[in-house]
């Protein structure tokens, strides 16, 4: 299942998007997924510091 962001609790750090080796993460006010491209790979849950990415259900 495709990553999913809490918009309410992403500070918009681009920690995910620099990290992300499908580069299916974009962030300009708040990071957004492109379910298309996401492989789930879980990395970017691992990397945000404010565990405001999950992996969908």
């Amino acid at each position: 299942m495709p990553a999913k962001v809490d918009p309410d609790a992403c500070t918009a750090c681009e920690a995910c998007v620099d990290t992300c080796p499908a580069e299916a993460i974009k962030c300009d006010d708040k990071a957004v997924v492109d379910e298309s491209l996401c492989t789930d790979c879980g990395v970017c849950v691992d990397e945000c510091p404010v565990e405001a990415i999950t992996m969908a259900d």
